[in-house]
């Protein structure tokens, strides 16, 4: 592990730099060249730019220095630092998100997507994201290149800490990873995760759970984690107002399903 050195100035006043392999939370903001911000720990920020996530987290990211878990230049930046700092960085493409890669234009046609494709839509094609560039009769003109591709950055940034208990460090992870401070009990250099029950129809935890144990592992001083899923009958009993719901769908669909009185058939012959 590394570890951090404290500069002191005066007497009583100390200054913590930025080094390899320590947790810090950050708050930022990240604006395109024409002033559009694409990214930001704000939460009221992402509200007003319509880049609003409802499954995200904000107020600050738990970034591990030296682990190439944000972009280049912005990491440079910040290693120059002490916490505390605010301030503007300008990052250039080949130090931000890279040039544009004319091979990662592709033309498709339009059966092997999913949605309709209109010029200027981001569509999902074999779980990688790209903007629709031009429709061409049966196919579609896709980019696969970052939308920030090609472009200086601007970040907005403020060093907000440094996190150096073990606890702080493990939940900070989690909420990098699962958008949610979970709830971590520490015990010497064991880890103890309580898993929200939630998280069993998640696909995202089950993607995830592993990455976060090694992370846990590989970048702070635990030896072991483990996930602890807790079970009770108050838990598992569903929520009255769901389970009136799900009866009535159930009425409404055995109603459905019962034949229709016919018409009267008039007798051949009859008027």
């Amino acid at each position: 592990m590394f570890f951090t050195n404290p500069v002191i100035l005066d007497p009583g006043v100390i200054i913590m730099t930025i080094n390899e392999g320590d947790f810090i939370k950050i708050s930022y903001t990240g604006k395109l060249e024409d002033g559009t911000i694409f990214d930001t720990t704000n939460e009221e920020v992402a509200k007003v730019h319509n880049v609003y996530n409802s499954n995200g987290r904000y107020g600050g990211d738990v970034i591990i220095i030296g682990v190439n878990q944000m972009i280049t230049g912005l990491e440079e930046d910040i290693k120059e630092h002490e916490v505390g700092y605010k301030g503007t960085v300008t990052i250039p493409p080949e130090k931000a998100f890279g040039d544009r890669d004319p091979k990662l234009l592709r033309d498709l046609p339009l059966r092997r997507l999913e949605q309709k494709p209109q010029v200027g839509m981001m569509v999902q094609f074999e779980g990688k994201q790209a903007k629709v560039l031009k429709v061409m009769g049966r196919h579609a003109r896709l980019d696969f290149n970052s939308p920030m591709a090609g472009q200086m950055i601007t970040y907005d940034y403020k060093i907000e800490a440094m996190l150096e208990e073990l606890k702080e460090k493990a939940v900070g992870l989690s909420a990098l990873y699962m958008a949610q401070e979970m709830d971590i009990e520490i015990d010497g250099t064991v880890a103890k995760v309580n898993v929200p029950l939630e998280f069993n129809y998640s696909q995202h935890w089950l993607n995830t759970k592993a990455q976060l144990a090694l992370d846990m592992l590989k970048y702070t001083e635990l030896t072991e984690v483990l996930y602890v899923e807790t079970y009770t009958e108050e838990l598992l009993k569903p929520d009255s107002e769901e389970q009136e719901q799900s009866e009535a769908e159930e009425s409404d669909e055995s109603e459905s399903d019962e034949p229709e009185d016919s018409e009267e058939l008039e007798e051949p012959g009859e008027e």
